[in-house]
């Protein structure tokens, strides 16, 4: 059983370890292309559909040549959007909003997937609720990502608080695909992570599910995965709300065509990293998030407010972030 859960463990390192350098594309690229960044993650389900389905082109036109570019976390993606290397593409709102605080050349344009995380215990622990967290450690997959935002969200509701902060919860930061080895080697006692790998941790970790994607953070209006484009790619005539007509066309097919989707996306990522999640997998993955092109912003502000009491911004003033007239003008 341990055996074939560490070779599970090494498919899906190979699948999250698309390294950042594999790129098709980088800075100093002219006004014929357009670098579109994205995780090889299901909560980027709307930008591999427009691959696939070549909506992009459709919506750029055959004289733009589309380059792409993969990258694990979000930090990787703004510090590619700001060397040039990414123009537009799909990333979680924590990043995004941690680095316009500092950086403000970038901007929220569209929604792209709510929910899709979960928080997961480690099958060792007799913890049912929440606030029994207490004096434990809980993995998280980025030091200010949108997991650890959400993690914030969760324990402060129960009076609870990270150590970081004078609280007795323990924030360890592990890439997702290594969280099904902790657990077994009992090194954290839960992990608040994204799908598919909630989906991992409990069934082939042992893992036993505390908060579900609707119960965790925000629910189902937890924002997990937004559309970013830089104020230089905005600049470009009529790019935005191009790129926005292929996100929304995609958005629709797989609100329409779930089983289809998933197919779609299991073959991209296998082209990627030439491993294939189960098809078990990817449909409890999309049982757990909704793919949208809606924004609360509500929520995005919570968020930059979370993110200042943790220390990773100096400000939660997000003013000018979001912009979704592009969107509106999408059609």
């Amino acid at each position: 059983m341990l055996k074939k859960l560490f070779s599970t463990v090494v498919a899906s390192l190979l699948l999250m370890g698309v390294a950042s350098g594999c790129s098709t594309g980088g800075a100093g690229s002219s006004e014929k292309e357009i670098k579109i960044g994205y995780f090889p993650n299901l909560t980027h389900s709307a930008t591999i559909i427009a691959l696939e389905k070549g909506y992009f082109k459709e919506a750029f036109g055959a004289d733009m040549k589309i380059q792409t570019k993969t990258v694990t976390n979000g930090g990787l993606f703004m510090e590619a959007m700001a060397t040039k290397a990414i123009d537009v593409g799909t990333v979680g709102p924590g990043p995004l909003l941690n680095f316009y605080v500092k950086h403000p050349g970038y901007r929220l344009i569209s929604g792209a997937v709510n929910g899709g995380a979960v928080l997961v215990m480690n099958g060792s622990t007799t913890i049912t609720e929440l606030k029994d967290v207490k004096g434990k450690k809980i993995a998280i997959p980025v030091i200010g990502s949108t997991q650890d935002v959400m993690l914030r969200k969760a324990l402060n509701e129960v009076g609870l608080k990270p150590t970081t902060n004078g609280g007795d919860v323990e924030l360890y930061a592990a890439a997702p695909a290594d969280t099904a080895a902790l657990f077994v080697q009992k090194s954290v006692d839960g992990a608040a992570t994204q799908e598919p790998w909630g989906y991992v941790l409990e069934n082939q970790a042992g893992g036993k599910l505390l908060l579900d994607w609707d119960q965790f953070a925000w629910g189902k209006e937890s924002t997990n995965t937004v559309v970013a484009a830089s104020d230089e790619f905005l600049k470009r005539e009529g790019l935005a709300t191009a790129y926005l007509q292929a996100h929304k066309k995609a958005v629709k097919f797989i609100q329409e065509n779930p089983e289809e989707s998933q197919d779609l996306i299991i073959k991209h990522l296998k082209s990627l990293t030439g491993k294939e999640l189960s098809k078990k997998e990817v449909q409890a993955a999309f049982s757990r998030l909704e793919v949208t092109t809606a924004v609360n912003e509500k929520v995005i502000q919570e968020m930059a407010d979370i993110s200042q009491e943790a220390g990773y911004i100096s400000s939660n003033k997000i003013d000018g972030l979001i912009d979704l007239k592009y969107l509106e003008a999408a059609k």
